[in-house]
């Protein structure tokens, strides 16, 4: 197994972070159609490459050492993305989880707060998942991300930020539950895989409806995700949105991790593709287990 090693400083993560935010890329491109038939066991549908022209091939000259890598690990790591609207992303990250409960895999979050919310939600339900974020100390990040090491199944729920730096032995799954916020971040997480010692790992994209044209910008880049179709039980939401109502540190914690998530939509640095107008923020709202979303101050 790979040794773990210590975290990298959020401030220097951050301050990598800001450099790659300040990427400008040429957009436009016309959005992709949702996979609507189908399955959760069905075979994923592979996108056609179409004509590289339209793509723009050319605004990724500056990213084809990064875009050649991803390439050479596409025999160990999967890539596989899934629509899903805003009020049943929780549902079903939940059903996710409970039916991938002995494999191990990090979700990534946008916030700080979506962390510590759906972290301390999950382990209520008794799900096996380890929280780390910007907001912990370094001894409790360190302490969390050792302990998840060592830990034969589960989930590790964190930023970008509190990511960088960490060595993952033996991951399962990749889910990006917040889409990243350029391509080289997509590319550094799914790399983050593939450091792990398992034969063939998996890398899932969780999107909303109104984010399907993020696919033409990734295939710009010439990598093609795969589309699944994942069932989800209704039931769930009222079971979480029951759990929250009951507890008044995860109502708290639920509405501080919604405007976290709308702040953090809003500063998006791919406006084209992760539009703030066009969410629907009741469906947002409901996906934190709040039936009324809060006022925004």
């Amino acid at each position: 197994m790979t040794e773990p090693i210590a975290y990298a400083s959020p401030e220097d993560a951050a301050k990598t972070d800001k450099k790659k935010k300040n990427r400008k890329r040429k957009r436009g491109s016309k959005p992709s159609e949702p996979n609507t038939t189908g399955t959760e066991d069905s075979e994923p549908q592979i996108p056609n490459q179409t004509d590289k022209e339209d793509k723009g091939e050319g605004d990724w000259e500056q990213d084809k050492d990064e875009i050649d890598k991803i390439h050479r690990l596409r025999p160990q790591v999967t890539l596989d993305y899934c629509i899903v609207a805003s009020s049943q992303r929780i549902d079903l990250l939940y059903s996710f989880m409970g039916k991938n409960q002995y494999t191990k895999g990090i979700v990534f979050f946008c916030s700080c707060d979506s962390v510590k919310f759906h972290s301390d939600l999950l382990r209520s339900l008794n799900a096996n998942c380890f929280g780390v974020h910007e907001k912990q100390t370094q001894q409790e990040r360190t302490t969390t991300f050792f302990d998840f090491c060592k830990a034969e199944k589960g989930f590790l729920l964190c930023t970008n930020v509190a990511a960088c730096g960490l060595d993952i032995p033996a991951v399962d799954w990749i889910l990006q539950f917040d889409p990243p916020d350029d391509l080289m971040e997509y590319l550094r997480r799914v790399v983050l895989r593939a450091r792990g010692e398992c034969e063939v790992g998996r890398e899932l994209l969780f999107l909303i409806p109104e984010e399907m044209r993020i696919i033409r910008f990734l295939e710009a880049a010439n990598i093609f995700l795969r589309s699944r179709v994942f069932k989800v039980n209704r039931k769930v939401q009222a079971q979480l949105e029951q759990t929250v109502g009951d507890n008044y540190y995860l109502r708290k914690s639920a509405k501080e991790a919604y405007k976290s998530y709308l702040i953090a939509y809003n500063s998006h640095s791919m406006k084209d593709y992760f539009n703030f107008d066009r969410l629907d923020l009741q469906g947002v709202a409901a996906s934190f287990c709040v039936s009324i979303p809060p006022r925004q101050t």
